[in-house]
């Protein structure tokens, strides 16, 4: 399979090993940020992330959610509700074909829904440029729906008012009808009829207005026979009287039914002729629910834009699982037997550090000690970000543009396939190394176990030696005690643990790069007083091979303090580069208004009457009547008034608030 160049080929987009994305749990995180969405085209566009490989467009991503967070923390929701997926309609429409009317008033929704949008950028701070170059193409079309509207009404129903022919019709059948309902009435009076009826009132079958008449006097109705009740006794009779009024009536009603065809084929030629643009601004408004999915999910869960680099720098900042975070709000810790409340669950952050340093980092520590979740964390994490996501992680964190992603993690034995869970893993990264490059992510659990330790740890070592050779950015877990001290003997590489607690006997979760884990199977076995004499007779075997362990504290240590000042040198750095980002981006605004200011008075200065304007005086647009540039005058016609205002008043279009 041929890895994916950065910014080459047309496509943003390289396929991801699908299955290290069901590994790191992201669909399951897609499931998630759907359920922020509003609408199905939407929820459509979520479920159909993928990672980016170019860096402009990931961080083009990250900059319109970010102006969204900002635009919702402010109030300012985009109007999403009531949009639906009408573009087969639209389709249909621009070949011609008729709508219903049920059809053309979905397609007047987004018509109307054109004109919120509109309004609803006018409302969007100029400093959010992003969104509002995303919304710019989206004309106000609310006037067109006006059109669909005065014809057919909320539930469906084409008005009188459709055409001058629909109202004639239907005056006809009205006059109709009115002549049948008298004629029923003048029956009705007759004494004689009423003698041979069953029910003195007139029902309807159909559109024929019958009488229910005693079968045995069916000879003093004349008429049409319409029904017959299922005992035989009653017959439905239309009077000849009416059946003329009928006649004229389907008549009528077959005039109405092609005059309502004409009137939905003409509306239906009216959105064709406007769905090529109605289409592209439903595509922008299921873009902006798509952004607006990604804030509400970040502000839920207090997420960061990340820094993307090309470089190869990760760094994640006290960053945390996503699905563990959403799936501890719904789980609290039982109280205590000494009665003291139960608490909500909250994940334990963890720092992860790549490719400044060291590229390739080797964790070691007790099971159920959060190697695998730091694994699983560093994958999902690079995902969304380069799905232009905010990430749970803190401000300054960075993750460089991956050609690919792999992972080889958990026991996955086969049965399908016989193969043992040694085997299964050996196949796994013979896949994975057949396709990583030096710009892949590779990230393998528990290297070298389910085999011999001494052959699992030389195969571990030959691992480790392979990745570094490649230059990659790798993350790998191991309980093989030769594997920790891989780091002394190659400068790409650095260990890591996850902490465990010896009083408590259990895991803290926390990750601390710089140092290796030591074994604590002695310590707890005291704890859990296992006899003494075995105790003495496993720290006697300890001892035997315990040779290099002085050298080895001694160099761990170095390690530990020299990783300890770079962490609190890259610490100082991230500062740096976020204050020199917001004044980079305070300089930007301020030349964007400038240049935004330059453009409005040489506007102005070829301002001339007849010319559309918007006054911020009044709030509203208006036509220049007259121009006074001389004096800075400007007199301006707003519906029937005229009035007088500053040439500093008028504007070419509403300025963003």
């Amino acid at each position: 399979m041929p890895t994916c160049e950065l910014f080459q080929g047309s496509s943003p987009h390289c396929a991801m090993d699908s299955h290290t994305l069901g590994l790191i749990g992201f669909n399951k995180l897609l499931d998630i940020v759907s359920g922020y969405a509003v609408t199905s085209i939407g929820v459509d566009l979520v479920q159909q992330l993928e990672p980016m490989q170019n860096l402009e467009k990931v961080r083009h991503e990250i900059g319109l959610v970010t102006e969204m967070v900002d635009v919702l923390t402010q109030g300012q929701a985009p109007p999403l509700q009531g949009i639906r997926d009408v573009r087969l309609l639209l389709k249909r429409a621009m070949i011609g074909t008729m709508l219903t009317e049920e059809q053309l008033l979905q397609v007047s929704d987004i018509f109307l829904a054109t004109g919120a949008f509109y309004r609803y950028r006018m409302r969007i701070d100029a400093r959010h440029h992003r969104l509002l170059e995303l919304l710019a193409p989206i004309e106000d079309m609310g006037t067109l729906a006006k059109n669909i509207t005065s014809s057919i009404d909320g539930r469906g129903n084409v008005l009188d008012g459709a055409s001058p022919e629909l109202a004639e019709i239907r005056q006809k059948l009205f006059q109709v009808d009115e002549k049948v309902q008298q004629e029923l009435k003048r029956l009705l009076r007759d004494p004689k009829l009423r003698e041979v009826l069953r029910f003195q009132n007139a029902t309807v079958n159909g559109d024929h207005y019958v009488l229910a008449v005693a079968a045995n006097h069916r000879q003093k109705v004349p008429g049409v026979v319409h029904r017959t009740s299922s005992t035989g006794e009653t017959i439905y009779i239309e009077p000849a009287s009416i059946s003329r009024f009928s006649a004229e009536r389907v008549v009528l009603k077959g005039e109405e039914d092609r005059e309502i065809k004409r009137i939905l084929r003409k509306l239906s030629a009216h959105v064709g002729k406007y769905a090529r643009p109605a289409g592209a601004a439903l595509d922008i408004m299921a873009r902006t629910d798509l952004i607006t999915a990604k804030a509400r999910h970040a502000l839920d869960y207090k997420m960061y834009p990340p820094e993307m680099n090309t470089e190869g720098r990760l760094w994640l900042r006290v960053a945390r699982h996503p699905l563990l975070e959403h799936l501890f709000r719904h789980e609290t810790i039982p109280p205590k037997a000494d009665g003291s409340p139960g608490t909500q669950r909250k994940v334990v952050p963890i720092d992860i550090r790549l490719g400044n340093g060291f590229d390739l980092l080797i964790i070691t520590g007790p099971n159920t000690g959060g190697k695998t979740v730091t694994l699983k964390t560093t994958g999902l994490l690079s995902v969304m970000a380069m799905c232009g996501m905010m990430i749970p992680a803190a401000e300054g964190s960075c993750v460089p543009i991956f050609d690919h992603i792999f992972a080889d993690i958990g026991d996955e034995q086969s049965i399908e396939q016989s193969l043992s869970t040694f085997s299964s893993h050996i196949s796994r990264m013979s896949t994975i190394f057949a396709q990583a490059t030096s710009r892949s992510l590779i990230m393998l659990d528990e290297v070298g176990a389910g085999t011999d330790p001494h052959e699992g740890a030389a195969l571990g070592r030959a691992i480790l030696d392979f990745l570094a050779e490649l230059g990659c950015r790798a993350i790998v877990t191991t309980h093989l005690g030769d594997l920790k001290t891989y780091a002394f003997t190659n400068d790409r590489a650095e260990n890591a643990a996850v902490e465990f607690d010896l009083e408590t006997l259990r895991p803290t979760y926390r990750l601390h790069i710089g140092q290796f884990g030591m074994s604590n199977a002695l310590k707890i076995a005291r704890r859990l007083k296992l006899p003494k004499s075995i105790l003495k007779r496993a720290h006697h075997y300890t001892r035997r091979k315990k040779g290099k362990l002085p050298e080895m504290q001694r160099l761990q240590a170095l390690r530990e303090d020299a990783e300890k000042a770079r962490a609190e040198a890259l610490a100082r750095q991230a500062e740096a580069d976020r204050q020199k980002q917001e004044y980079q981006a305070q300089l930007n605004e301020l030349q964007r208004q400038a240049r935004r200011e330059e453009e409005v008075k040489r506007w102005r200065q070829t301002l001339q009457a007849g010319s559309t304007v918007y006054s911020a005086r009044f709030r509203n647009t208006a036509k220049v009547s007259r121009v006074d540039h001389r004096k800075g005058i400007v007199v301006i016609s707003i519906g029937i008034g005229q009035w007088e205002t500053t040439m500093d008043d008028v504007y070419p279009e509403a300025p963003a608030s």
